[in-house]
């Protein structure tokens, strides 16, 4: 037996003395080199008493080391756990506990705050910071740079990444070997991935996009990527000309055309552009080809699935759509209620079946019926329509999923904190087109009888409660909120209302 997912990615690149990692300081971390931090961390797991099948919790910053982590959790056979540095001690608490992580590994400045959520679950703590100290680090240094890889088969698990619906908890979406392997496969082959490619990386490496799609890919490949702390305009266009590709999602390319400065010769280098994890508005698609010459290729994906369909590489890259279905994965559009397919350019449930597709939720096994049908594919919960030359376009979600500069927010999360604010009798949250982030949160609060609501104060408390991306970056404080007879918010009612609140420009000012 073998590790499917390490062999490919990482073991037939041991000796390689190809770059793989630059950092903006210009230093460069080459193939072979990597592989040796990737073996001490394993090692230092193993150290620790991890076995395979245990899960480990990472939240710290982007950097080699924490790539090297994520790595070594393939190498050992640990389940790895990204989570948003962003998220609160309270968030995190919800996801050591519901995981099980037998390690939680986070940033030395957040050692205080969560070492009481360790201890309350049974979790080792150690920390990873992001210059690549912490004592998760001294513990692999002193370890050898080497580890015996350990036998991993086709449905064991790699990842664990939570995501959740519009009502209860975060759900644990289970990632396998066959899952990231083939979509890595198929992403290569589509894109035209080479050795000789440089991948301008400028995501976070706790989301599916950065980690799975940016990395995997180019490690599959034996490219090399600029490996940038986060996304900054000014660093990302010193940057463009080392290299060939560069992924983002659409506030990266709303930001580089707000910029003067970004023009055809900047993007010169640049072979693909590629973006996800939120709609790309066809409006800054076009925008982006007169200004650069190129056509954004825009692709489809999500947590549960991968990357489902894309945009050609060779071929029109229509804006508006996600393009076809890749290689080997089956995307439908179906009348749930009649189980139909429907026709082309009628809207309908987006289904996708492959080797793409998780197996389910974590510890989650009566979802199943609900997520899948019977005939084997899954419900993304978006609404679709295919146009008549087979190009997909994503029209809405049936869930009130809201996606704001590529993240997931759901509004009953934010909604549960909202409603617990003085004077605040219930709230609806929302999502409506935003220039800069995709969808801007809107928080809509109606105050209890006889009261006033003070937003300001509501705003520090949320800020003390939620990730910033969840944070509503207007609030609107009306008498009601509308509804149907059977007395469920109209929230449809509610996006049309404020579907221009945003338009003109990126104010957080609340509405008073």
């Amino acid at each position: 037996m073998a590790n499917p997912l390490y062999d490919a990615l990482l073991g037939r690149h041991a000796h390689s003395r190809a770059p793989f990692i630059r950092s903006p300081d210009g230093e460069s971390v080459s193939y072979a080199d990597f592989i040796g931090l990737v073996a001490r961390y394993a090692a230092a797991l193993g150290e620790l008493g991890l076995a395979p099948g245990d899960r480990l919790a990472l939240q710290a910053q982007k950097s080699a080391a924490a790539l090297a982590v994520y790595a070594a959790c393939v190498q050992a056979g640990v389940v790895f756990l990204p989570l948003n540095t962003a998220y609160t001690a309270g968030e995190l608490d919800y996801f050591v506990d519901n995981s099980g992580a037998a390690l939680l590994v986070c940033d030395e400045a957040q050692r205080a705050a969560l070492t009481p959520v360790a201890d309350a679950h049974g979790a080792k703590l150690h920390t990873l910071n992001g210059d690549g100290s912490g004592t998760l680090s001294t513990l692999a240094q002193s370890r050898d740079a080497t580890f015996e890889t350990v036998d991993r088969e086709a449905d064991d698990l790699v990842a664990l990444l939570y995501t959740s619906g519009t009502t209860g908890r975060s759900k644990g979406a289970m990632l396998t070997q066959a899952n990231l392997l083939s979509n890595a496969r198929v992403l290569a082959e589509a894109w035209r991935f080479s050795a000789d490619d440089v991948l301008l990386h400028a995501l976070p490496i706790f989301h599916t996009h950065g980690l799975f799609v940016a990395t995997n890919v180019t490690l599959l490949a034996g490219s090399a990527m600029i490996f940038l702390p986060r996304f900054d305009v000014d660093e990302v266009m010193a940057r463009l000309g080392d290299a060939t590709v560069m992924m983002g999602v659409p506030t990266f390319y709303t930001r580089l055309l707000a910029d003067s400065r970004f023009d055809r010769e900047t993007a010169s280098g640049i072979r693909l552009f590629v973006s996800g994890s939120a709609p790309l508005l066809a409006e800054t698609h076009v925008r982006f080809e007169h200004r650069t010459g190129h056509r954004i290729l825009e692709r489809y994906g999500m947590t549960e699935t991968n990357m489902i369909a894309s945009n050609p590489f060779d071929g029109e890259r229509r804006a508006g759509t996600v393009g076809f279905a890749l290689p080997g994965v089956e995307v439908t559009v179906r009348d749930l209620e009649s189980g139909r397919d429907v026709d082309p350019g009628e809207v309908g449930a987006i289904l996708v079946r492959g080797p793409n597709v998780f197996p389910g939720y974590w510890n989650m096994p009566e979802r199943r019926r609900e997520d899948f049908t019977d005939d084997g594919f899954f419900v993304t919960g978006d609404l679709g329509v295919f146009d008549a030359d087979g190009y997909l376009q994503i029209v809405g979600r049936s869930k009130d999923l809201v996606i704001s500069g590529g993240f997931n927010v759901y509004p009953k999360e934010v909604e549960q904190v909202l409603d617990e604010q003085d004077a605040v009798a219930e709230s609806a949250v929302i999502g409506v087109s935003h220039p800069d982030f995709g969808e801007g949160v809107v928080g809509v609060l109606v105050a209890q009888a006889g009261r006033v609501i003070d937003v300001d104060r509501v705003e520090a408390s949320v800020a003390g409660r939620l990730a910033a991306f969840k944070r509503p970056k207007k609030y609107i404080v009306v008498d009601e909120l509308p509804r149907n007879t059977m007395g469920k918010v109209q929230k449809n009612l509610l996006r049309e209302r404020y579907r221009a609140l945003f338009d003109n420009g990126t104010s957080q000012a609340p509405v008073r």
